[in-house]
């Protein structure tokens, strides 16, 4: 039995390391795919999803729209402060991010709060300096709780429970890391607490760097 589960783990990484290769691969001939429905099914032609108009306030009160990422590329997700789960893993992964990217100010971070009833902008600006966060660099914002989810679903495509319930009251939890490129397109999508899927995020934006886009 020991060596049927140690042949079925073989297996699965194999299979995994072939993804990784074809990924890279396809990647390497095509450059990255845009991602134009909730179904994350890439496309290489022209782009027709682009992030929506948005408004809302950051950790500082200041307002945070799609100008604050002009020409940028950034990394969105999606927390609330309180939250026991998965919450403390991505905010270390963005802080990780963040210190990888500190001397690059071509990439930028936005966190969104899911409770906005409870995530106020002091609320916010505690959890900030209780994480190191630079303000300039990493924006967590809040507002009005439709719009966050609004934004969630149909702008970045990041809850994939929605697309199973269409439940608009439905709470937001989602480990996802959404890549946004400097035209407002997405890129890519990945798990935000798996090390792994965070060095392929890192691959993918040295792409975007290169490619000025």
């Amino acid at each position: 039995m020991r060596l049927n589960n140690i042949s079925i783990l073989f297996f699965v990484i194999c299979l995994f390391c072939c993804k990784q290769k074809s990924d890279k691969n396809q990647i390497s001939k095509k450059g990255l795919p845009y991602f134009n429905s909730a179904d994350f099914t890439p496309e290489w032609d022209t782009p027709k999803h682009k992030i929506p108009e948005f408004s809302f306030v950051n950790q500082e009160g200041k307002k945070v729209t799609n100008d604050t990422f002009r020409d940028k590329i950034y990394i969105v997700d999606f927390f609330f402060t309180s939250c026991p789960g998965i919450c403390p893993r991505l905010t270390k992964s963005m802080g990780a991010l963040q210190k990888f990217y500190k001397d690059e100010d071509d990439v930028m971070l936005l966190s969104h709060t899911v409770m906005p009833w409870k995530d106020s902008i002091p609320i916010l600006k505690d959890y900030a300096q209780k994480h190191t966060v630079n303000s300039s660099k990493w924006h967590l914002v809040t507002g009005d709780k439709d719009k966050l989810y609004n934004m969630a679903r149909l702008g970045y495509f990041a809850d994939e429970d929605f697309t199973k319930t269409q439940d608009e009251d439905r709470f937001i939890h989602t480990e996802n890391f959404v890549l946004v490129d400097k035209k407002g397109y997405i890129r890519g999508v990945y798990n935000g607490t798996v090390p792994i899927d965070l060095e392929r995020l890192k691959r993918h934006i040295d792409i975007l760097l290169t490619e000025g886009i």
